[in-house]
C-alpha cells in the first residue's frame, strides 16, 4: 500500500538523521513550542527535509521534530482546516510509531466552555468529541498497525492521567480534568456552538487534537492530552477572539507548561 510505503519512508529518514531512538512523544500546539527549544543534546530535523512529510503552515508552529534520548517532540502539527486530509494530519503519528514511541502526551491551545475555568489554566483532557464527523480511519484498515474496529473507551490512558496528576502534586501545580470537543476552524466557534457544546459535555473547545488521538490508540500508543485553556471561548465573555490572545497566554504559562512536561517526559521514560 502507497501509505504505508510513505510512512517507512518517512520513519527511515529520521531513524537514518538521529540515533535517538525515544519511547515518549509530544505534540505541541500553538505557541506551546517553547519546551522543544529547551531539551538538552536534541537533534532537529525540519519536516520540510523528511519524505512525504506535510508541513505546517501555522504562525507558532516551528514545523520540526527536536529529539534526544527521552523524546521526540513535534514543533508544530498538521490541522485539517490547513487543507490536509486526515491521513496527512496524523501521518506523524504513524512515523513515531514505527521508530519505537509507546506513549503520547498531546497538546493544544484551547477555549474554555467550562465556567469555572479561567485563561492560563492547563486542563488534562480525560475523553473527547468529534464534531468533525470525519474519524481518519476511513478508508482501508492499516492491519500492520491496528485492528478495524479499537477500543476508544479509554482514548486517554487512565494510567498516564494517574501519574500527571502526582505529578502536578509535586510541582504544586493546579491542574483541570475535562471534555475536549472537537471542530474543524479555522474559524472560531460561535457562542450558540459554544452553548452546545456545554450542553454536550464539552469543558472546552478547539481545532486538533482528535484525529492524532484516534490514530494513536489505532497504533496501540498510550495518550495523555493536555489542553492550554487560552481564552474563554465565545460568548462565554463579552468579548472578540484572536489568535493573538492565544499566543499571549502560552507565553505567559510557558514556563509552568515546561516544567510540567519534562516531568512527565522524566517520569513516562522509565
Amino acid at each position: 500500500m502507497e501509505l504505508e510505503k510513505n510512512l517507512k519512508q518517512a520513519a527511515d529518514y529520521l531513524k537514518q538523521h538521529t540515533a535517538f531512538r525515544p519511547k515518549v512523544g509530544i505534540i505541541l500546539g500553538s505557541g506551546l513550542g517553547s519546551y522543544g527549544d529547551s531539551l538538552k543534546n536534541a537533534d532537529y530535523i525540519y519536516y520540510k527535509d523528511i519524505p512525504h512529510f506535510p508541513i505546517s503552515t501555522v504562525e507558532g508552529h516551528a514545523g520540526r521534530f527536536a529529539i534526544n534520548e527521552n523524546v521526540i517532540c513535534m514543533q508544530g502539527r498538521f490541522h485539517y482546516y490547513e487543507g490536509y486530509d486526515m491521513l496527512d494530519v496524523t501521518f506523524p503519528i504513524r512515523v513515531m510509531k514505527l521508530i519505537g514511541v509507546e506513549k503520547l502526551i498531546v497538546t493544544n491551545a484551547a477555549g474554555g466552555v467550562n465556567k469555572s475555568f479561567t485563561s492560563g489554566d492547563l486542563m488534562l483532557i480525560t475523553d473527547h468529541i468529534n464534531m468533525l464527523g470525519k474519524n481518519p480511519l476511513i478508508g482501508k484498515n492499516l492491519d500492520s498497525f491496528g485492528i478495524r474496529f479499537p477500543d476508544m473507551s479509554e482514548a486517554y490512558s487512565k494510567e498516564l492521567i494517574n501519574e500527571a496528576k502526582q505529578i502536578a502534586k509535586n510541582i504544586d501545580l493546579s491542574l483541570k480534568e475535562g471534555i475536549y470537543m472537537y471542530f474543524s476552524g479555522p474559524s472560531f466557534e460561535t457562542p450558540a456552538e459554544v452553548r452546545a457544546a456545554a450542553i454536550l459535555g464539552a469543558d472546552a473547545v478547539g481545532m486538533s487534537t482528535v484525529p492524532e488521538v484516534i490514530v494513536a490508540n489505532h497504533c496501540g500508543i498510550k495518550v495523555l492530552g493536555i489542553s492550554c485553556v487560552t481564552n474563554m471561548a465565545a460568548g462565554v465573555m463579552e468579548q472578540p477572539l484572536s489568535h493573538i490572545e492565544v499566543m499571549e497566554t502560552t507565553e505567559k504559562v510557558k514556563s509552568k507548561f515546561v516544567e510540567f512536561v519534562a516531568q512527565l517526559v522524566e517520569q513516562f521514560s522509565m
